[in-house]
């Protein structure tokens, strides 16, 4: 009992945000006591679909579907190149596989490569474009982050309207993450970096047997149907995502259950927490009349405010209900990460990336992070608030 009480503490000491969501959730459910209204409230397809992305995205990681494209590293030498590849492949893959699970995969094949190359001095900088490239790579689509995966569920937006609304942040983004890194090697674009990485162990698993590689193999094509599925259940809106919630859950069980045991619960579970808040919040007669009169035309600056206090996720489960204006909520909670690390969850999953490879120099991390992010964010917020205002919507 006491071993475990301590396993409950470490994980609360580990992961702060979990920490404030269930303080939220508890203070909440005394401002609004409990109800059976209370647990309609809660977005149960959005908690189910998040654990089928989760759950199926861990399994790509587990089984390195990424390794082609990781492969290629060994055939770049150019340090422009090198960031460049990095970078855009954070952009581009944290559309289908969400912001932080793109960051998990591509920031310590990032530090292996750089620091094999006598090049660490870049990796901070590097590091900062990989984290602007996830948030602004992951608004593009529905299901590139919790926030959108949330926001698209709730209103009903159709996909192709969602896509085009989210496109032109999307290849701005693109264009100044370029600008950024040209920038980066300003002084010899052509820098080259020292002893590339030669020895493919150092990019993916050692060799397996013939019969572990059939079974890998199979897995691989397993996890690619799965997340074909998840995303036409997420696409279509269907009614029947139990269904699909429970071919998910089944297929790994049979197929490979050590990644239900792998799964990001305490990420599921600090989105209940925020449920519960946010529910008890908008039942709350006079906080409702406070939103209600405060965030409607409004919603990019409580978005982008409001997330420097409880990060993006929890915001737009708060703020949603009191929104007259989706695509100024989504702007802005889509921007919010450019502003601190509190800003967006993937940013602190960033963070914990490089202190585990460099104890002690976190401060380092949120120097360079911050003022090249809140560079980048000065540059966008702007122009992204005349879309608003030419749209009216």
């Amino acid at each position: 009992m006491t071993n475990f009480v301590l396993r409950i503490k470490a994980i609360f000491k580990k992961d702060l945000m979990l920490s404030v969501a269930l303080l939220a959730a508890l203070a909440s459910l005394f401002i609004t006591p409990p109800s059976r209204e209370l647990v309609s409230d809660i977005n149960w397809r959005t908690l189910a679909t998040l654990f089928m992305l989760l759950s199926v995205l861990e399994g790509f990681k587990s089984e390195n579907i990424f390794e082609p494209l990781l492969q290629k590293t060994k055939q770049l030498s150019s340090m422009k190149n090198l960031t460049l590849f990095f970078v855009f492949s954070v952009f581009f893959s944290s559309m289908f596989v969400t912001n932080d699970v793109s960051l998990i995969i591509f920031v310590p094949l990032t530090i292996i490569v750089f620091r094999a190359g006598g090049k660490e001095s870049y990796i901070l900088p590097v590091l900062t474009f990989e984290n602007i490239a996830a948030i602004r790579g992951s608004l593009l689509t529905p299901f590139g982050s919790p926030q959108n995966l949330f926001l698209y569920a709730q209103s009903g937006i159709s996909t192709p309207e969602f896509l085009s609304m989210m496109l032109p942040l999307w290849i701005f983004s693109a264009v100044l993450l370029y600008i950024f890194i040209s920038i980066l090697y300003r002084k010899d674009s052509k820098e080259r970096i020292g002893n590339p990485v030669e020895n493919a162990e150092t990019i993916s698993q050692t060799a397996c047997t013939e019969q572990d590689q059939k079974l890998h193999s199979r897995r691989k094509v397993m996890y690619q149907l799965l997340f074909v599925l998840v995303v036409v259940s997420i696409v279509s809106r269907t009614r029947f995502y139990p269904v699909v919630l429970a071919v998910v859950t089944l297929t790994l069980l049979i197929g490979d259950r050590k990644i239900l045991f792998k799964t990001d619960y305490v990420l599921l579970i600090t989105f209940l927490c925020f449920f519960i808040f946010s529910s008890s919040i908008c039942r709350h007669p006079a906080i409702s009349r406070f939103l209600s009169a405060s965030v409607a035309g409004h919603e990019y600056i409580w978005s982008i405010l409001l997330s420097q206090i409880i990060s993006n996720v929890p915001a737009s489960i708060v703020l949603y209900p009191f929104s007259t204006n989706l695509r100024a909520l989504l702007y802005g909670l889509d921007s919010a990460g450019l502003c601190s690390l509190i800003g967006s969850l993937a940013s602190v999953i960033n963070l914990r990336l490089y202190a585990r490879e460099y104890p002690g120099r976190s401060l380092s991390f949120i120097r360079t992070f911050t003022w090249i992010s809140l560079v980048f964010f000065a540059i966008v917020v702007l122009p992204q608030l005349y879309l608003i205002r030419l749209t009216g919507r």
